[in-house]
């Protein structure tokens, strides 16, 4: 049973990681193309960089900087396959809405360690979860979406139980059981391998041409996930 402070902790990681992030990143979308809205994203690590050194305790070390740098270059070169176009255009409702889903996962991630303190990764992400999934009720019976659910074919529904099991269920409950053991940068850095894999699959699986600018963000990516871990992993051997 939660106490007060918990249950306000996991209605935030609610409101934060499921409300607010999917509201912003599909209203986002709307109006952005996919390659540039992923190249926002992938400020996501320096959002929970910049947050947890203000707000959540930990330090703002040069090295870690560094680390979270040189892996966003290389998730943005990956995204954009070195199109620098993508970087020079303005920013519209839909860009704003992303940069929101930045905040959105920021807070969440850095709240939800806090949270962990007397939650398990478990309790944390079940109750946020389950709170974020009642605010965001209201927004699906507004928009007709659970009327028109016999509308969807077989292959809709398996990718949308693909989604809810292993991107939402169990990424959601590594991505917090990283941040319980080794912390909330170091753990959120990680999520610019999203793109590198999501290239690197459309190679393996759809036949897609593998390009310069994959192997060199690939690089970059591990460059800068091995900074971010590797100063404070260092201390802790």
């Amino acid at each position: 049973r939660l106490t007060p402070k918990q249950f306000g902790a996991v209605l935030l990681l609610g409101m934060t990681g499921v409300l607010g992030y999917n509201v912003a990143f599909f209203f986002g979308l709307q109006t952005v193309e996919a390659s540039r809205a992923g190249l926002i994203i992938a400020l996501n690590p320096v959002g929970i960089t910049l947050l947890s050194a203000l707000i959540g305790g930990e330090p703002l070390t040069p090295t870690r900087s560094l680390g979270v740098l040189i892996s966003m270059i290389g998730a943005m070169l990956v995204i954009s396959r070195g199109d620098i176009a993508l970087l020079t255009t303005g920013i519209g409702s839909g860009e704003l809405a992303l940069f929101g889903c930045v905040l959105c996962w920021s807070l969440y991630s850095v709240i939800g360690r806090r949270a962990m303190l007397d939650l398990t990764p478990l309790t944390a992400v079940t109750y946020s979860a389950t709170a974020g999934t009642l605010l965001l009720l209201p927004l699906a019976l507004s928009h007709n979406l659970l009327q028109d659910l016999g509308s969807y074919n077989p292959a809709a529904f398996a990718s949308v139980f693909y989604l809810a099991i292993f991107g939402t269920v169990l990424g959601f409950l590594w991505y917090y059981q990283a941040i319980r053991t080794i912390g909330t940068v170091r753990s959120g850095v990680f999520i610019n391998f999203v793109p590198l894999f999501a290239v690197l699959f459309g190679v393996i699986l759809l036949g897609e041409n593998l390009s310069s600018s994959l192997i060199q963000g690939a690089i970059l990516v591990t460059t800068g996930v091995w900074f971010t871990n590797h100063g404070t992993w260092s201390k802790q051997q």
